[in-house]
Parts: C-alpha cells; structure tokens; sequence
C-alpha cells in the first residue's frame, strides 16, 4: 500500500535557490519540484505552496526623497493553484526600508543607486503551521515532506510528529539545512533540480 504524503514549500525558499542556480521560476516548474518530492511508493495528496505576491506601492528613495512606484505582478501565483493537486497559500510582502547593497562601499556623499529595498514576508510560517496542524488534527496523511529552511516551523513538526505522521525534510541542491530542523525531522531527503523543457525548434513559415 503507497504512503499517502502531502509536499509543503516554503515558496521564498525556494525561489532564493531556484534564482543562485539559474533556473526558471514559472508555475511549470515549481510544479516538476513539487512533484519530486515524493517517492514512487508515497501517493501525493495535495501540494501546498505558500508564498507572497510582488509588493506593490509607493515609497521614498532614501537619499533624494523621490517617490519610487512599484508595481509587479506575480502570475505564476495563479498559474500554479490551477494546477493540479496544488494549493497556494498567500503571505504578504511588506516594504521594510532601504539597505546598502551588499558588498557595495557606498559613494560619498550617498546617493540613492547605493540602496536597494527590503522586503520581509509576514504570515508564510503562520501558515505552514496551521496547516501543518490541521494534518495532524485530522490524520489524512502518512508523512508531510517539508521544503523550508525556517526553524519557525520546529514547533508545527513537534506537534506532526507526536501524532505519528511522519516529516521529511526537502533539501534541495546548495541548501545547507539548519540543525534545528534536521532534529525534529524523521529523514532528511535530498532532491535534484527536474530537467528543465527542452527549447522547441523554429518551425519553417
């Protein structure tokens, strides 16, 4: 009998690896990582992908005081809740200030190239855990496979566990996963980046 599992991705994680390995980061590929988070004897139930929409708005540079519009979208988002088995779970991205580059010596006097934007995301972890609960409330799986390298998901996989699901912890390719996880996980289960599609040939007129 295939173990049933459900896959949650942190999605911020993700991206931040998918971006330092020059991948794509579409709604087609973030459901190939999806998918090989499991195993041929696991059956995936759902696929839970929390993330947050692009921020939009306006601020001030932080040198000139020049108003800064901002206003992205984030497709892929409603791309991947209509694919199959996955949910996508929204935080909100919220605008944190202006940082110095990193690595960059400021100019003297500073002027505005010197600064990008911060941006922090609020309620992804909320989520996780209170999905993560719900799992072991109702017992609809086998084990969750997590994709996250965010220790505020330590208490969430306590709790999973004590009720006798079982949690595996996503490394994926450059992640160097915290210590704190790796004790409060059942098996650390390494994956490889899926096979990106091929280009299609230039058809003739």
């Amino acid at each position: 009998m295939d173990k049933k599992i459900t896959v949650l991705i942190d999605g911020g994680h993700l991206r931040s690896y998918l971006k330092r390995a020059k991948k794509v980061i579409d709604a087609d590929y973030i459901e190939k990582v999806g998918l090989s988070c499991g195993l041929g004897t696991e059956e995936i139930i759902r696929i839970l992908y929390y993330d947050c929409a692009l921020f939009n708005g306006q601020t001030k540079l932080p040198v000139s005081r020049a108003v800064q519009t901002f206003n992205q979208t984030t497709p892929y988002l409603n791309d991947l809740a209509r694919k199959d088995l996955f949910a996508v779970r929204r935080g909100v991205l919220k605008f944190r200030g202006y940082v110095i580059r990193r690595g960059h010596r400021p100019s003297n006097p500073p002027v505005d190239s010197d600064f990008i934007p911060k941006f922090e995301q609020k309620g992804v972890d909320m989520r996780i855990g209170l999905d993560m609960a719900t799992i072991a409330a109702n017992r609809s799986v086998d084990l969750i496979a997590l994709m996250t390298n965010d220790t505020d998901c330590v208490p969430a996989m306590k709790l999973v566990r004590r009720t006798g699901i079982q949690v595996a912890l996503v490394c994926i390719p450059g992640c160097t996963p915290a210590p704190e996880l790796l004790a409060h996980c059942d098996f650390k289960r390494p994956i490889e980046w899926p096979l990106e599609a091929a280009p299609q040939p230039a058809t003739m007129a």
